[in-house]
């Protein structure tokens, strides 16, 4: 096994603090916007379960939290396509993980208690199980240009999981838990993560090149399209999320689940991990199962409740 796979240039080692500087944001984003949310909610005296309404949705965008939040978040992201411009994806995907400490010490801080052992066990299993999952990763695959056909597939897939979201969401969400809602963001951002690093080399080859609108420009154009449905979704799933649990549940979610995804459409769609050994598949499994495991008792604790 070559430790080639993880050496950095200087322009690509410069993407992991501008990941950490994303992670920042997106912490305290996520602390401002849960804020906007929970008073939106108190005021209708209500505990969102079945998805945000048009109203409360009308008054999130007169909240000054939440479009505090919402500005954090927008440069949360905008270091995040910067970082993944400049290093590949499971180098910089995975640190958002240290928003989820981030964010926990924050709440901690702001509902003036302690963080109890079980939800420090649990961001341990969350941020441990990603770190080996990816530096198996990092060991193990190479990161290898995405073809149309496989751009196609991935396409495909979202498009499955798009539909499958979204009537589960119509049809059931009054049985839904905020667990549903986690997990669906994280895995539709995972698609948005992945897409957007493929966006990114594709509009430098068409500025390059010239739009002539060829058959991979069109697939471009679909792929954004693809991106911002999996976005917009994602988003809203994330402000449901807000009103029925707390803010480091959510950013679990977006950290643990969303690279897993990211990397996980590597290894099976794009063939990253065709020459990894065999040890690999099953570090791969339990590093995985550790952070799925780390959330669903993070969404179990219930440290905003200063009764607990």
């Amino acid at each position: 096994m070559s430790l080639e796979l993880v050496s950095l240039s200087p322009m690509q080692a410069l993407g992991i603090p501008v990941a950490l500087i994303g992670s920042v944001f997106l912490a305290a984003g996520t602390e401002f916007q849960q804020h906007g949310v929970s008073k939106i909610n108190a005021r209708a005296q209500q505990h969102t379960r079945s998805g945000l309404g048009i109203q409360q949705l009308a008054a999130l965008v007169r909240r000054p939290s939440w479009l505090i939040g919402t500005l954090m978040l927008g440069l949360a992201v905008v270091f995040q396509l910067f970082s993944l411009y400049l290093a590949p994806l499971t180098v910089v995907q995975p640190l958002g993980a240290a928003a989820l400490i981030i964010t926990a010490l924050i709440t901690a801080r702001v509902t003036k208690t302690k963080l109890s052992k079980p939800a420090i066990r649990a961001i341990a299993f969350c941020v441990g199980g990603i770190g080996l999952f990816v530096t198996v990763a990092a060991l193990t695959t190479t990161t290898i240009p995405i073809t149309n056909t496989q751009l196609v597939i991935v396409l495909m897939i979202l498009g499955v999981v798009l539909l499958i979201f979204g009537l589960a969401f119509a049809s059931l969400r009054k049985r839904f838990t905020r667990i549903f809602y986690v997990v669906g963001a994280g895995v539709l951002f995972g698609f948005v993560a992945t897409l957007a690093k493929v966006l990114i080399t594709r509009v430098q080859t068409i500025l390059q090149g010239g739009f002539h609108l060829t058959p991979a420009d069109v697939l471009t154009l679909v792929c954004l399209l693809g991106l911002a449905a999996a976005g917009i979704l994602g988003s809203y799933f994330v402000q449901t999320a807000y009103a029925s649990g707390s803010p480091e549940v959510v950013v679990a979610g977006l950290t643990v689940i969303d690279p897993l995804v990211g990397v996980t459409i590597g290894i099976i769609v794009l063939g990253e991990a065709a020459g990894a050994p065999l040890w690999a598949s099953f570090v791969f499994i339990i590093a995985g199962v550790l952070p799925i495991y780390g959330v669903i008792q993070l969404s179990r604790q219930h440290p905003q409740d200063t009764t607990q």
